[in-house]
């Protein structure tokens, strides 16, 4: 989130506070990574069971998806409009904690509409809900990621903001089965029945877990402020949309969000259809693909710890492993048979070898990773049965890390302008929304239908393809040097 560094004052990160202190602050900040990831996977199970029970069209069950998105931007923009309209950016004023404190306060009360949405079944209760809660993950966001990047050697930035992506998948690859287990109960029981009342506990107890974090964030040990370069302020926000590797970043940015929710949410409708999957045997598949996202970071953060090549290479080959252990033992517990997602292993191989061939340089594995994500894709759309599901899922793998080489071939050597352009690029998450309700339009069967409906994400991906080209050459002409980056979750 731009040039930040330490300050010196007792509320502020510096040299003042203990190693010990940092990381009990750093344990207590990454709990808000875990809640991003949570709800916005849990929003694909939502979208099947209120489709049922609404009867609704494959195009308004998508609104899930585009009013949790959208908030992310709205949020942004009601950000830079009062920080403007004070003269004051609102985080400088508040403090980082307080900051935290209110963006989950504001999510808390967005759980709340759950209960009238739940008991009288309304859909548009329900997405107002999802609204107000990406209202109060965008000013966590604000918040989070800078602090993530500077409570320690600001070198080791790029390494705390992995483990946070590390948690965020944590929640993603859970929160599809706690909430089906919630609407559905065991995943056992053939008899299971859709019960949508159901949908209000878990996000209930994900308000209750939202206030008490507020309180704690409240009275924790986390930075209170964070300084930027003085030299960064004041940076007009046209010169930065003028820069290609900006504008060019901010449609990849758009497009790779929308690419990977797209593909995830429009999945239940996918296996309903063709493969004649019932609501509540979705969450495994659900929790597979954003799974596939914990996978294909952790086999990128070998490259994070200080170990010689021979190391990194075996280290590179056993997390993915041991992310996939995490997902089968998850869904294990929720009674779903895992022996069936065995194959799928053979897809991670693939990725483990993608990974090693890119070496970690953000231009060239975001193109490798492209062009694997059409593969993928091309598969799902002129495949059958379950190979088709396994295509669909592996995107996921292949969107796994690149947030982190977009936003870092975007903002390289920018200077002044990175914080302006930093959130600029995030502004653009509401592609996840709008993406996902095109693709949601174009499921319908007197348009593509929705298998064929998959296409929208090869045309992201081959844009995704021309913008590691184009930004490596923009960057290489500058000369400009990226080095290896890291995996984080937004």
């Amino acid at each position: 989130m731009g040039n930040l560094k330490k300050h010196s004052k007792v509320d502020t990160f510096g040299a003042m506070n203990s190693p010990q202190k940092n990381t009990g602050a750093f344990v207590t900040l990454i709990s808000v990574f875990f809640f991003w990831g949570f709800v916005a996977a849990s929003n694909d199970i939502l979208i099947p069971v209120f489709k049922k029970a609404l009867q609704l069209s494959q195009f308004k069950s998508q609104l899930i998806s585009f009013a949790f998105y959208v908030a992310y931007t709205v949020g942004s923009i009601l950000y830079f409009a009062i920080s403007s309209i004070r003269g004051k950016d609102i985080l400088h004023s508040l403090g980082y904690r307080n900051g935290l404190a209110l963006g989950l306060s504001i999510s808390a009360v967005g759980t709340l509409l759950f209960i009238p949405a739940a008991n009288t079944g309304s859909f548009e209760l329900l997405i107002s809900g999802l609204f107000i809660v990406g209202l109060g993950f965008s000013l966590q966001q604000i918040a989070a990621n800078p602090l993530a990047i500077n409570m320690g050697n600001p070198s080791e930035g790029n390494m705390r903001l992995s483990l946070a992506g590390g948690i965020n998948n944590v929640g993603t690859t859970i929160g599809p089965v706690l909430v089906a287990f919630a609407i559905f109960g065991s995943a056992s029981n053939s008899g299971t029945t859709l019960n949508l009342e159901a949908v209000k506990i878990p996000y209930l107890i994900l308000g209750a877990a939202f206030l008490l974090a507020a309180v704690v964030f409240k009275f924790s040990s986390v930075p209170d402020r964070v300084e930027t370069d003085s030299s960064s302020t004041n940076v007009s926000i046209i010169e930065t949309l003028g820069l290609p590797q900006v504008y060019l970043g901010m449609i990849a940015i758009f497009v790779y969000v929308g690419v990977e929710v797209a593909t995830a949410s429009n999945l239940p409708e996918f296996m309903k259809q063709k493969l004649h999957t019932q609501e509540h045997e979705i969450a495994p598949f659900v929790s597979l693909f954003w799974a596939s996202l914990m996978i294909g970071r952790w086999t990128s953060a070998a490259g994070a710890f200080h170990l010689n090549a021979a190391a990194k290479q075996k280290l590179s080959l056993l997390l993915p492993f041991a992310a996939f252990s995490i997902f089968a033992l998850v869904n294990f517990i929720a009674g779903y048979d895992i022996a069936q997602f065995y194959p799928y292993l053979f897809i991670v191989i693939l990725l483990a070898t993608a990974d090693t061939i890119s070496d970690g340089q953000p231009a060239r594995q975001l193109f490798i990773y492209s062009i694997l994500g059409i593969a993928a894709l091309l598969t799902g759309i002129f495949a059958n049965g379950i190979i088709s599901v396994y295509a669909f899922i592996s995107v996921g793998l292949f969107c796994s890390t690149l947030w982190p080489c977009i936003f870092t071939l975007s903002i390289a050597g920018l200077g002044n302008k990175t914080n302006t352009a930093s959130s600029l690029l995030i502004m653009m998450i509401m592609g996840g929304g709008v993406i996902s309700l095109l693709q949601g339009g174009l499921a319908n069967d007197q348009w593509l239908g929705i298998q064929h409906s998959y296409w929208i994400g090869v045309i992201c991906f081959a844009y995704l393809a021309f913008f590691a080209l184009r930004a490596g050459s923009i960057l290489s002409q500058r000369g400009v040097v990226v080095g290896q980056s890291e995996s984080a979750g937004h």
